[in-house]
């Protein structure tokens, strides 16, 4: 079978060039109302009141709430719209993947943040909620509050994170195009093969 290169070669934890003491919180998406990206400005301070300052947010993505992202985060990097290589290297410069959008049906940046190796706190409106395993490949918050003990969870237990990381790869293994076009391949196999099978322990009467 021919294909492309798969998105977890594209996205993938040899990308990663950093390794410096910094916890990165990373976000890639248009940066929209529907968004919900100003919730990122009260996890922030959610961070400071919880004493943590080795931090950063790296944010990916262009949108009519930059000027007041830029604003109100204290401690962020903008980087615009990446593609290619610099986009692989940001998704796999993060520590954790913070999404709090309610709205998104599917979510493709979560799923490329987890071939990257980067567990993900995702919302429990949406479809995201759909691709992380809560407690293994990250967390699923039902609420604000939640969303943001999940994160200093994350930050506050290395051993747990280092676990999620791998589990956050490893499930995005599992859900590449290559591992769903055998699943489906499978199934077609079978049900082709089935009928002949059971037709031929049957005589006419």
């Amino acid at each position: 079978m021919c294909s492309k290169a798969p998105k977890t070669a594209a996205f993938a934890p040899s990308h990663r060039t950093r390794c410096d003491g910094e916890f990165v919180l990373g976000f890639a998406g248009r940066l929209r109302p529907e968004k919900n990206v100003r919730f990122l400005a009260d996890l922030e301070k959610s961070l400071i009141a919880a004493g943590h300052t080795t931090y950063r947010f790296l944010i990916c993505g262009e949108g009519s709430e930059r000027a007041w992202l830029e604003a109100n985060l204290q401690r962020a990097q903008f980087t615009g719209v990446l593609r290619g290589i610099p986009l692989s290297r940001a998704f796999a410069d993060m520590d954790l993947f913070v999404f709090p959008s309610k709205t998104d049906t599917y979510g493709n940046v979560v799923q490329e943040a987890m071939a990257s190796g980067v567990p993900a706190v995702v919302t429990s409106e949406g479809g995201p909620k759909f691709l992380v395993r809560h407690g293994l490949s990250g967390f699923v918050a039902p609420s604000e509050r939640e969303f943001v003990e999940y994160v200093l969870r994350s930050l506050e237990s290395p051993a747990m994170h280092s676990a999620m990381r791998v589990e956050a790869r490893r499930q995005a293994l599992d859900r590449s195009w290559d591992a769903v076009f055998e699943t489906v391949w499978e199934g077609y196999s079978t049900a082709v093969s089935g009928p002949s099978k059971i037709h031929g322990t049957f005589t006419a009467a």
